[in-house]
C-alpha cells in the first residue's frame, strides 16, 4: 500500500463517508489540502495573493473589506477588541497596531478615543517605551483630562527615566482625583523612597569628595614640607599609571610617605617595580629585594655582576642629568636634598642600578636632553 493510499480517510463497511463540503478533498494529497486550507482565511499561516485579479486573494480582501464595514465607531470598536485580545496575549506591538487603525477611523467618539491611547500608552510601558508612552498619555488627557490610567502610566514613565520631578507633578494631580487610588499611593511611595535613597547617595558622594580633597590637600602639604619635586611625562609609561603616592596615615604630614620604585637596568634594558614602600627605604634595601633571584638567574653572564656589592645605584636630577646617590642613604634624604635636585615622575621614584665595571661608559652615553624632552615643560 502506498503512503498516500494508508493516509487517505477511506470509508469502511458501515461507517460515514466524507461530509459534502469535504469529498472536494478526498482525493487530494496531505499537503495539498494544507494547501487549499491556507487559501482560507481563517487558516492561513502565510499570505498565499495567487487567486484573484492580479494575483489578489478575493478571500483575503472580501476580508479587509469586511473589518471596515459599519459605522466609525463600530469599526473603531472593533479594532479596540482585536487589540485587547493582543494585549491579553502579550503581543503589544500588534496590539499597538490594531488600536492605531482604531484611531486611523477617525471616529469622534470622545470616550473611545481617549481608552485606545490609554491602551496604546500601556503597550508602549510594556514595551518600555517611555517616551511614547508619556505622549500617548497626553493624547488621551486631552479627550479625558481625569484619566486615572492615563494619569499614573504618565508618572510612572517618567518614573522609570528618572524624571522624579514631572511624575510627582501628574501624581499630585491623579491623587486630588483619587487620594486612596492604590496604584497611584503605591508609586508615589516608590518615588519619596527614591527620594530618600537619592539625597542619602548625594551626601555619600558629597562626603567621599570631600574626603578625596583633604587627603589630596594633606598629601601636597606633606610634598611641601619635604621639599619634594614632582614631575610628569609628556608620554607616562603605560605599566606605571596606576602607581600611587600615599602616607601612611593619609590625615597626618609628618607620617611616612609610601610610594613605588620603579627599577631600571639599563645595561640590560630590564626593569622591576619596588611596589609601595616606605621613603625611610635604603636603595640598598631595593638592591636586596630585587637581586634575591633564583640560582638560575645568575648563570646569564650579564647578570653576573648583578649584586649589592657590585651595583651602583643613580637617580635622575631635574635638570636632566643623573648622580650616583650613596646606598645607605633614606629615600627620603635623597629627595629633600637641595642640590643636585631628584625628582620624583608621575608619584614613582626612578631609581637605575648599574653593575660598577659598566657605569663610566654607561654615563658617557647619558644625554640629558632626550630625558628632559620626555616631561612636561613647567
Amino acid at each position: 500500500m502506498s503512503e498516500w493510499e494508508r493516509m487517505r480517510y477511506l470509508a469502511e463497511p458501515g461507517e460515514p463517508a466524507l461530509p459534502p463540503q469535504l469529498s472536494q478533498y478526498a482525493d487530494k494529497s496531505t499537503e495539498e489540502v494544507l494547501g487549499e486550507l491556507n487559501r482560507l482565511p481563517l487558516f492561513m499561516n502565510e499570505l498565499d495573493p495567487a487567486n484573484g485579479d492580479e494575483g489578489a486573494n478575493t478571500q483575503l480582501e472580501a476580508l479587509k473589506a469586511l473589518a471596515y464595514e459599519g459605522e466609525p465607531h463600530e469599526v473603531a470598536g472593533n479594532f479596540k477588541n482585536q487589540g485587547n485580545d493582543c494585549f491579553k496575549a502579550k503581543r503589544y506591538q500588534d496590539a499597538i497596531d490594531y488600536y492605531k487603525r482604531a484611531l486611523d477611523v477617525g471616529c469622534e467618539d470622545p470616550v473611545l478615543n481617549s481608552s485606545l491611547h490609554a491602551n496604546t500608552a500601556a503597550c508602549n510601558l510594556a514595551l518600555k517605551n517611555y517616551r511614547r508612552c508619556i505622549n500617548d498619555c497626553k493624547e488621551c488627557l486631552k479627550y479625558d483630562s481625569k484619566n486615572i490610567k492615563a494619569l499614573y502610566r504618565s508618572a510612572q514613565a517618567y518614573f522609570l527615566i528618572q524624571h522624579l520631578d514631572e511624575a510627582e507633578a501628574v501624581l499630585s494631580y491623579g491623587l486630588s482625583l483619587e487620594p486612596d487610588n492604590p496604584s497611584l499611593v503605591s508609586l508615589q511611595e516608590q518615588i519619596t523612597t527614591k527620594r530618600v535613597r537619592q539625597r542619602e547617595l548625594a551626601l555619600k558622594k558629597e562626603k567621599e569628595l570631600k574626603e578625596k580633597q583633604l587627603v589630596a590637600e594633606t598629601l601636597q602639604r606633606a610634598l611641601t614640607l619635604r621639599g619634594i619635586l614632582m614631575l610628569n611625562y609628556a608620554e607616562p609609561l603605560e605599566h606605571m599609571k596606576e602607581t600611587t603616592i600615599k602616607l601612611e596615615d593619609a590625615h597626618d604630614v609628618e607620617s611616612q610617605l609610601i610610594f613605588s620604585v620603579l627599577v631600571l637596568y639599563p645595561t640590560t634594558t630590564e626593569f622591576d617595580l619596588v611596589d609601595q614602600i616606605s621613603e625611610l627605604t635604603t636603595p640598598k634595601q631595593i638592591m636586596e629585594m630585587v637581586t634575591n633571584r633564583d640560582p638560575e638567574y645568575y648563570k646569564d653572564p650579564q647578570h653576573q655582576e648583578f649584586t649589592t656589592k657590585k651595583l651602583e645605584a643613580y637617580m635622575e636630577t631635574e635638570s636632566g642629568g643623573v648622580v650616583k646617590v650613596g646606598k645607605n642613604v633614606d629615600l627620603s634624604k635623597v629627595l629633600m636634598t637641595p642640590s643636585p635636585k631628584i625628582p620624583m615622575f608621575d608619584n614613582y621614584l626612578k631609581l637605575y642600578l648599574v653593575p660598577k665595571s659598566a657605569a663610566p661608559d654607561w654615563l658617557q652615553k647619558w644625554d640629558k636632553d632626550v630625558q628632559l624632552k620626555r616631561r612636561i615643560k613647567k
